[in-house]
C-alpha cells in the first residue's frame, strides 16, 4: 500500500473556489470582460429624473462575474472602473475622472466589483452542488447580487450625493428593478450557453 506523503494528502485535496495563480490567457479575460463593461456603458442610457440613467452596465457586470468566477469578475470590472476614474471617458455619457464619485450613480458604479464577486461565486457554489436548474441558479445568483449590493449602495449613493431622504431615493431605485431582472434573465441566459458550449469554465471558480 502506498502512504507516501503525497497520495497521503491527496484525499483531502479539494477544488476550491478560488486560484491564485492568474495565466495569460486569465488575463486576456479579464481584460476582454472590462472592455465589454466599458462598451455596455457607452451605449446610449434612459435618463431618469434621479439623474441615473437605466443603462447596460449591470448586465456587463453579471456577466462578467458569471462567466469569469468571482476573482476575475471582480478583477475585470475593477479594471474597468480604474481606467474610468483615471479619466477615460468609458462611465455613461463618456464621462470619466474622480468627478464622477460626486454624482448619483457613485454608489451604483461602486457596487459593481462587490457584486461580480458575490454573482461568481454565488453561481460556482451553486452549479458545484447541482447540475440541473442552471438557470434558475444563475439567476438566483445575479438577482441576489444585485439585491445585496447594486441597489442597497445605489440608494446610499443618491441620499450622499443626491441629497435624497432615504425614501425618495428607495423610489428612485425602485425604477431599475424591472430592468434588473429582465438584465439578469438574459445574463442567465447567457451563462448557461457559454457553459453548454464550454463546460469546463462553469467549473473553473477563479
Amino acid at each position: 500500500m502506498n502512504t507516501s506523503p503525497a497520495s497521503a494528502a491527496a484525499p483531502a485535496v479539494r477544488r476550491s473556489p478560488f486560484r491564485g495563480r492568474w495565466t495569460a490567457a486569465d488575463l486576456s479575460l479579464i481584460a476582454v470582460f472590462a472592455a465589454l463593461v466599458a462598451s455596455f456603458s457607452l451605449l446610449p442610457g434612459v435618463p431618469l429624473g434621479s439623474g441615473v440613467p437605466i443603462t447596460l452596465q449591470t448586465l456587463a457586470v453579471m456577466l462578467a462575474g458569471i462567466i469569469l468566477g468571482p476573482t476575475r469578475g471582480a478583477a475585470a470590472v475593477a479594471l474597468f472602473l480604474a481606467a474610468g476614474l483615471a479619466g477615460l471617458p468609458v462611465f455613461s455619457g463618456f464621462t470619466g475622472g474622480l468627478g464622477v464619485l460626486a454624482a448619483p450613480s457613485a454608489g451604483y458604479l461602486l457596487a459593481f466589483v462587490p457584486a461580480a464577486f458575490t454573482v461568481g461565486l454565488l453561481s460556482r457554489l451553486a452549479l458545484r452542488r447541482s447540475r440541473r436548474a442552471r438557470f434558475a441558479l444563475l439567476f438566483a445568483s445575479a438577482m441576489a447580487a444585485s439585491f445585496i449590493f447594486v441597489h442597497p449602495m445605489g440608494i446610499a449613493g443618491l441620499m450622499l450625493n443626491a441629497k435624497l431622504d432615504f425614501s425618495s431615493a428607495l423610489a428612485a431605485d425602485i425604477a431599475f428593478w424591472p430592468g434588473d431582472v429582465l438584465k439578469n434573465l438574459l445574463a442567465s441566459a447567457v451563462g448557461v450557453s457559454v457553459f453548454t458550449a464550454f463546460p469546463r469554465l462553469a467549473g473553473t471558480g477563479r
